[in-house]
């Protein structure tokens, strides 16, 4: 009989984190949006693109701050204020970027940036990557494994 796994390999970890990240950015943005009848990025002119670099790039960086934390032995549950803060970061600098290929004026770009910084969209944004932070070290520190039908058990 082989030893129990003490957890959830960190590469798994972080795959199921960073779609989870996506999954509760995704729907906290759409419900927020239609509770309160804003957009994310409420400036004219922008369209799509910015929103979508920033959320690609929130969740490239959420994905490699979570492998960050996760791939030590014993990870630390504090690793969830580097993830958080570096993808905030990372949603901002990624509405910058977006802003700039679209050809956004520079007015128009920081006005997204500091509208969005400001909003609770940035609250949803810093709670989707605490709780998914959260959720990848849980899975390398606990005794977590994959779920299992009954009759797959080894008893």
């Amino acid at each position: 009989m082989s030893e129990p796994q003490r957890g959830v390999r960190p590469p798994v970890a972080v795959a199921f984190a960073a779609v989870g990240f996506f999954a509760l950015l995704i729907a906290g943005f759409g419900l927020l949006s239609l509770l309160t009848d804003a957009e994310v990025l409420p400036v004219a002119g922008l369209g799509q693109v910015p929103g979508a670099v920033g959320t690609g790039a929130s969740v490239v960086v959420f994905a490699a701050t979570a492998w960050v934390a996760v791939r030590r032995p014993q990870p630390s549950y504090v690793g969830v204020l580097l993830i958080v803060v570096a993808t905030f970061l990372a949603y901002l600098v990624g509405v910058l970027v977006g802003a700039v290929l679209v050809g956004a004026d520079a007015a128009r770009t920081i006005a997204a940036i500091g509208a969005f910084a400001t909003s609770w969209f940035a609250v949803v944004l810093a709670v989707a990557a605490l709780v998914a932070g959260w959720a990848a070290i849980a899975l390398v520190r606990t005794r977590a494994s994959r779920p299992r039908w009954p009759w797959e058990h080894d008893d």
